[in-house]
Order: structure tokens, then sequence, then C-alpha cells
């Protein structure tokens, strides 16, 4: 800490992109409340009481577990609800990306945003040198793996902005005259300073495979479809569950082919225990269902996300889209690296969909482009182009 004591910031960032991502925040209130978790020297935190508020000044509170700067270091001390705006451009990584979205969203107001930032790969597969370097001291996720935590929390994506160039060097370059002016004075220092030259070092030659990407977030709400998290408990499907998820699928078509379809698929080999979920109303009946199987494209292992359904006396609740959030989440984490769906284009985007024909991915049958489309899970994965090959419950 004594490298950093006095210098304008303790990670990457600048005045610009500061703006930016207040910008991407949209209206706030005249006089909003702004926690800035990780504030560090403060230089943000007094860059967002003259500009989040309207006509006045923001009423910013600066928190930080390091002694001389502002802090707090228990739990914050906050009650639920308390904030319009959370800024967290570098703290997540002392919680964990996770842990952080769980846990501070309760801090916010109705209407309020979360700015969270973390650092992680953003090309292919990242070079030995550069994961020798970053998993000893903070393992990186990729961007998909991100922002498919970021769907699991309860959250929509306002906007992003991976931090430039420019903002590395507006953290590195001070640290770095720093270490190189400095003598040690013990082992334990010399030990510190290399460790900030290797990571100066290991930045210079990688930083095109990874960087620092601060996201706005948004909780969902029942105006979004997506209420989910607070009224829906989303788990895998049990051998008990058979009977309300083909009820489920029975109420939510015209015909029963989506039914029999799942029934099909759970003695077929591209079932994946795990990967069928539920989601529970409050008396823990079944009120929506999600199903992943194995697919291919062009002979490489994909996901077909197919049916989904909702009972009908529950649409537009959030419940479909709770399950949905929470099953592609599972899959993230059990390492998937593609999800396909044909769908509606105006549903499927808010899980991050996008035209599968942007990968080169196309259908084994004559469907519009926009409602064939695919989500990435693990952009460290290189994502397959040609033909979907459906198993073979599904007739194609």
């Amino acid at each position: 800490m004594e490298l950093h004591r006095g210098l304008p910031r303790q990670s990457p960032g600048s005045d610009t992109t500061t703006r930016h991502l207040l910008s991407l925040c949209g209206p706030l209130p005249e006089r909003p409340r702004v926690l800035h978790i990780g504030s560090g020297p403060g230089r943000s935190a007094l860059l967002l009481a003259a500009e989040a508020g309207g006509a006045g000044l923001a009423e910013v509170t600066a928190a930080d577990l390091y002694g001389p700067f502002p802090h707090d270091r228990g739990t914050l001390p906050f009650e639920d609800g308390s904030f319009d705006l959370v800024w967290a451009e570098a703290a997540a990584r002392l919680l964990c990306f996770d842990r952080a979205l769980a846990e501070w969203k309760r801090l916010l107001a109705p209407g309020g945003r979360l700015v969270l930032g973390a650092c992680e790969w953003t090309a292919g597969e990242p070079p030995a040198g550069a994961r020798a370097f970053r998993d000893p001291r903070y393992p990186l996720r990729s961007t998909a793996r991100n922002t498919a935590a970021v769907q699991a929390a309860g959250y929509r994506l306002l906007g992003d902005v991976l931090h430039p160039d420019t903002d590395w060097a507006e953290y590195h370059g001070p640290l770095g005259e720093r270490a190189a002016a400095r003598t040690p004075a013990s082992p334990a220092e010399a030990a510190a300073l290399a460790g900030v030259c290797e990571e100066i070092t290991v930045r210079a030659r990688h930083g095109h495979e990874y960087g620092y990407r601060s996201r706005v977030l948004a909780p969902v709400t029942a105006g979004d479809g997506a209420a989910g998290g607070a009224r829906w408990r989303t788990r895998p499907e049990t051998p008990a569950d058979a009977a309300a998820v083909r009820d489920v699928n029975l109420a939510a078509f015209e015909t029963p082919l989506e039914a029999d379809l799942v029934d099909a698929l759970r003695a077929d080999g591209a079932w994946l225990p795990g990967l069928s979920y539920v989601a529970e109303g409050p008396d823990g009946a079944v009120a929506a269902h999600a199903l992943l199987t194995r697919c291919e494209v062009g002979g490489a292992p994909a996901l077909a996300l197919a049916p989904v359904a909702a009972d009908p006396a529950l649409q537009r609740s959030g419940a479909g889209s709770a399950v949905v959030r929470a099953l592609l989440a599972a899959a993230a984490a059990r390492g998937e690296a593609l999800v396909l769906v044909l769908g509606h284009p105006s549903y499927y985007p808010r899980f991050g969909f996008v035209p599968a024909s942007r990968y080169g991915i196309r259908a084994p049958f004559e469907v519009p482009d926009e409602a064939m489309m695919a989500l990435v899970l693990d952009d460290s994965v290189p994502v397959p182009a040609g033909t979907i090959t459906y198993p073979s419950p599904f007739g194609i």
C-alpha cells in the first residue's frame, strides 16, 4: 500500500470513462444517493458528487477497506434500498463478482443502478504466460461467463465499457514510475515491488488478451417481464416433477407436441441431467419449465434451448424469464460454451441471444434469420460454424 499511497488511481480508469458510464445509467434523481464502493483516494467519488445529480450535487458515500481511504471495514451498514446508484468500478475483485451482484442488489432503491467492473478474458484461449500470472492472484473469467452471471443474478444490462489502454496508462504509469524509483528495504518489499513490475509487464505483453470491463446494470422488474428472483424459486427438475412439467407444457402450447418432446428427450442420449429447470411459485407448484439438450453445430457440441413453457395464468409474471436465466447460468457453470434457440426475436435477446447467422450457424430448415439465435456462454472456446444437428426426438 505504500506504493499506492497518494497516487490518483488504484485501478484502470479515467474521468472520461467515469462520465461515459454515468451517461449509460440514464436519468437519476435530482440529488441521487450514491454509494462508491472501493473509492480509493476518492477521485471518482468527487466526480460523481459533482456530476451524477441533476440540478444539484449528488450525495456520495465513499467506502474502502484500506484505512487511510474513506472506508467501512465490516459488512456495509446500510439499509435495503438506501441508494439510487451503487458504483463499484474496481471493488468486485475483493468480494467475488457473483457475490457482489447478489449482495449489493439489496442496497438499490427502486429504479436504482449498479455500476460494476471486473477484469476478464476478452480474447480466445488465453496464453500460458498471462494465466500463470493472473490465476494465482485473481483468476479471470471470460466476458460471456460474467454476462451469464449478471443474467442469473437478475439484472438487465444497460451498457458496458471495455476500459481503453489509456485508462490502464493512468493507473500503471504513475505506479510504474514509483516502483522503478523505490529501493526495497526488506525481502518482503522487494517481492512486492517485483509483483508490481510483473503486473505491468504482463499487461504490456498480453493486454489484448484481457481487460477491465465495467457494466451498468439494473435489477429486472415485473415491468421487464423478468421479475424472477424474489418471487420465483428456480431449481433442476426432479423425477417427481415429470407430471407437473408435462402439465405446464400442455397448458402453454396448443398441441401436445412440446410435452411429448420433453418426455422423448428424457429417454434420449441428448438428455443432460441437471439442465432441465423449473420455476416454483410461492405455493411450491411448478409455474414454468425450460430445457437444454445436446445438439451439434458442424459436428461440435452445443445446446438446444427447447421447449420453454410457463403456465398461461402466470405469463408476463417473470416465471419464464426466471427459469431461463437460471438454466443458462447452470449451463455456463458446467462449462458449456454455446446455446441455440429458435424463438421469438423480441423475447430471447433479453438473455443475450443474437442471430445465429452472425457466427455462420444455420438451421437445417427454412427459418427467418432473426428467429434462429445463439448465445455464447464461454468466448474462450471458438464458436463453430455450420448447420445445427438436433437430437432425433425433434424429428428434424
